[in-house]
């Protein structure tokens, strides 16, 4: 029995870049959170400490600030495929490269030129994986926190011996919903796409009366995918944000769904994945 390196991969980790245009006297920003991961023959590396063939990650770290500077940030996608093609193009040990990229959105304060105010919990994600002159795109958005206040029930659940949960027909339901697409091309507008998606999501969460979250995950992905042909497969993370109704009645007070203890842990966790059936394969999309 023999002992082998398996893969390996490695790279620069949250680099954090923010880019003001500042062409004008009207500034834009872009503040990015970027990820770098090369792929390739580095066995030497690893089982000799031989690094001829690694592109040190502060080289890595560099690339991101220079390209920035360079070509632009535009779109997380845009910017992603730029970073990683760079990699694999340009350096001879780099068979293929990952990279992914969390932003941080930031809005005018009115019609003032250069501040602005942090908007919202959410994050805008991208992660890019290309190998020769393959390409696949995910994007996502992550701590999306919804909640609605009635219009959700959980009954009809199994029950064993260790049960103590009761069954309810109007219930506080909230998450902060983690969600990621692939592509199934790239000629797409992603601010687009990006936009029409959570104009989706955010529509299906309210339009529909939640029997499970699980069955809100699942319609709020045929909602995206039934409107956004370039998207093959949706997946969605969900931890069930309880809200316990407080009991009053030692008080003298009624509470008909009014006072809640939001509990943080432990949660419920949901997952779903919602995929059309001639979906292309997804290679290393996910990986």
């Amino acid at each position: 029995m023999a002992i082998v390196l398996g893969p390996t991969q490695y790279g620069k980790a949250e680099c954090r870049l923010v880019r003001i245009v500042r062409d004008t006297a009207r500034h834009e920003i872009r503040d990015l959170n970027v990820s770098t991961s090369l792929r390739g023959d580095f066995a030497a590396a690893h089982i000799c400490g031989d690094q001829s063939r690694v592109l040190p990650t502060d080289t890595q770290k560099n690339t991101v600030y220079a390209l920035a500077k360079s070509h632009g940030v535009g779109e997380p996608e845009e910017f992603a495929l730029l970073l990683a093609r760079h990699f694999v193009g340009g350096t001879e040990s780099v068979d293929a490269a990952r990279i992914a990229i969390e932003e941080f959105a930031w809005e005018r304060i009115g019609e003032h030129d250069h501040s602005f105010v942090r908007r919202g919990q959410e994050v805008r994600t991208a992660a890019v994986t290309v190998s020769g002159s393959d390409a696949w795109v995910v994007s996502g958005i992550a701590d999306l926190v919804v909640l609605k206040s009635t219009g959700s029930e959980f009954a009809g659940f199994l029950v064993d011996a260790f049960t103590t949960l009761p069954e309810t027909h109007d219930r506080v339901l909230a998450t902060a919903l983690s969600v990621q697409w692939r592509y199934a091309r790239l000629d797409v507008d992603w601010a687009s796409v990006y936009a029409g998606v959570r104009r989706l999501l955010l529509q299906a969460f309210a339009e529909t009366h939640s029997l499970a979250l699980q069955q809100t995950l699942y319609a709020m992905g045929h909602a995206v995918l039934e409107e956004r042909a370039e998207i093959a497969e949706i997946r969605l993370v969900a931890p069930n944000k309880h809200h316990f109704v407080v009991d009053l009645a030692p008080f003298g007070l009624d509470n008909p769904g009014e006072v809640f203890h939001a509990a943080d842990r432990p949660y419920g966790l949901i997952e779903a994945t919602v995929i059309r059936d001639d979906a292309p394969d997804p290679g290393p999309a996910w990986l």
